[in-house]
């Protein structure tokens, strides 16, 4: 209802909630179910961190790019800067909680061209951290069965995993559609089962295994499979080239918790509650994942057997137990990753719904309407078809060293730290850039951000440039060895998005695109 307008005679004029009457404010009418609990909001971020997911997959990135030491040091180390980048966004949120998340944020702060290219980012990123989730999912869920059965372990091929991934992509697609009130419920027991199932994997790696690597062997062994460097462990380039891929282990897999933001028009006390919902998931999981991740280092009998075998936590787990243990810890992972993709594909589609509400993505319509349930089906529905499709050059096999290692997956998996990590940065540092002209909400900072937002900004870039790297000499174009299949395509591909974004500029956005759009004028009332 605009400001000024009056109420026909004979109409009730509903009282808005605290919630309604903030979002109002932002120029927002209710519109999405707001069903979600404080906890339900927390439970989305924790989900799609998952710890039961990134420190399985992405586990060879850290042993391959500096070995147990690496991982040992570098996951509560790199945990503590991306604390603070959650601090600094707990704080935006609480101020403005909307669906926009990120996006909004940075259109409020630093006007249209940042929102437009933060939004542009934060929907690549979160894309594609769908597409590596359940890329992830499908590979452990092919290992879950070939544990169980050898006939299905004979037949193994990347056009299968291809296919289970896909499959995943539409069941989660197919749940997203269906209820609102479903997916809370599934983040709720997806917390459970990332406590119960995560410590189920810690005890069962400390007690079944007769033997446990030494504290020498976790905390100093280090690895360079590379090839960079001729695998040497010591010099600068190893320091400043090899050792840095490690830490995007913990940038993977501590990521998407932007989720709270983008749930927060469908959470009860949203200010409060979605605030909390982001530092809280990063802290809890990074608690979990280092305690998770030494049960693995501890684990290893044979560091040189799980070099050859790409680095893969399912080496570990083979060289530790028998077959009936490796698959019920496999199969505990495998019904995590499941959880975080269906989660991912929430975020990433409200995100889209958001951004299109907008007008800001080109067939804004389709992607913003909502269903009879008050889901934006078609945006879930392009989110897992643009998944599929960046994921394809994992049909190709690559061998490095002699290793099978999934070169694709690790590309998707930095094209997502990348695209949310650069669109993180951009409202923190107008936030930063504001100091205390910025409007606080109920969960505030208290003034900590004139040093938080520094560092926060000084990490996200160093990362966003280590995600860029080539992680063999065959992707590196001036080796001998080089062949487009070793290739970390993460530069093409966000440089290539960011190249069109600034000609789709312009040449056409900059000349109507003005920002959020105002659905409404006043908080106080709306006509019945």
């Amino acid at each position: 209802m605009s400001e000024g307008a009056t109420v026909p005679e004979g109409h009730e004029v509903p009282e808005l909630s605290a919630d309604e009457k903030q979002l109002a404010e932002l120029g927002y009418s209710q519109e999405l179910q707001r069903s979600w609990s404080g906890f339900s909001n927390f439970a989305i971020s924790f989900s799609i961190i998952s710890i039961l997911a990134g420190c399985f997959t992405s586990f060879g990135l850290g042993w391959n790019n500096g070995g147990p030491a690496a991982i040992a040091w570098g996951w509560p180390i790199v945990s503590l800067f991306i604390l603070v980048i959650g601090l600094c966004m707990s704080e935006l949120v609480s101020a403005y909680p909307t669906s926009g998340g990120i996006y909004w944020w940075a259109s409020k702060l630093g006007g249209a061209k940042a929102g437009y290219y933060t939004g542009w980012l934060n929907l690549i990123g979160l894309i594609a951290i769908v597409a590596s989730v359940a890329y992830g999912c499908a590979t452990f869920l092919d290992l879950t069965l070939g544990t169980f059965s050898q006939s299905w372990l004979d037949g193994y091929s990347l056009t299968r995993v291809f296919i289970i991934f896909v499959i995943i992509l539409v069941v989660a697609a197919v749940v997203n559609i269906f209820s609102s009130n479903l997916l809370a419920i599934i983040n709720n027991i997806s917390v459970w089962w990332h406590v119960f199932g995560a410590a189920a994997v810690i005890l069962i790696l400390a007690i079944v295994p007769s033997h446990h690597a030494s504290l020498s062997d976790v905390f100093a062994k280090t690895v360079n499979n590379s090839g960079i460097f001729s695998g040497a462990t010591s010099g600068v380039g190893w320091l400043f080239f090899v050792l840095p891929i490690s830490a995007i282990l913990t940038q993977y897999t501590i990521t998407g918790y932007d989720a709270s933001a983008h749930l927060s028009e469908e959470t009860h006390s949203a200010a409060d509650g979605a605030a909390k919902g982001i530092w809280r998931s990063i802290f809890y999981s990074a608690i979990g994942g280092w305690i998770l991740l030494l049960a693995f280092l501890f684990a290893v009998q044979d560091s040189d057997g799980v070099s050859k075998g790409g680095g893969a936590v399912s080496v570990i787990f083979a060289q530790a137990m028998s077959s009936g243990w490796v698959g019920t810890v496999l199969l505990i992972s495998t019904a995590g990753q499941f959880f975080c993709a269906m989660a991912c594909m929430t975020s990433s589609s409200r995100m889209l719904y958001a951004f299109s509400r907008d007008r800001a993505v080109p067939g804004h319509r389709l992607w913003s309407s909502l269903n009879a349930k008050k889901v934006p089906a078609n945006g879930v529905l392009l989110s897992a078809v643009i998944a599929a499709i960046i994921t394809l050059p994992a049909l190709v096999k690559v061998d490095i060293n002699g290793a099978p290692v999934p070169v694709a997956f690790f590309a998707v998996v930095s094209i997502g730290v990348v695209g949310l990590y650069l669109a993180f940065a951009v409202p923190i540092y107008y936030r930063w850039k504001a100091g205390d002209v910025f409007a606080v909400g109920s969960w505030n900072l208290r003034g900590h951000h004139r040093w938080l937002a520094p560092v926060a900004l000084v990490e996200i870039i160093i990362t966003s440039i280590i995600a860029l790297f080539p992680t063999s000499l065959g992707g590196m174009p001036w080796d001998p060895s080089f062949e487009w299949k070793f290739v970390n395509y993460t530069p093409l591909l966000v440089g290539g998005v960011l190249i069109l974004l600034w000609v789709y500029w312009h040449l056409s956005v900059k000349k109507w695109f003005t920002g959020p759009i105002q659905q409404v004028g006043t908080p106080e009332k709306t006509v019945a």
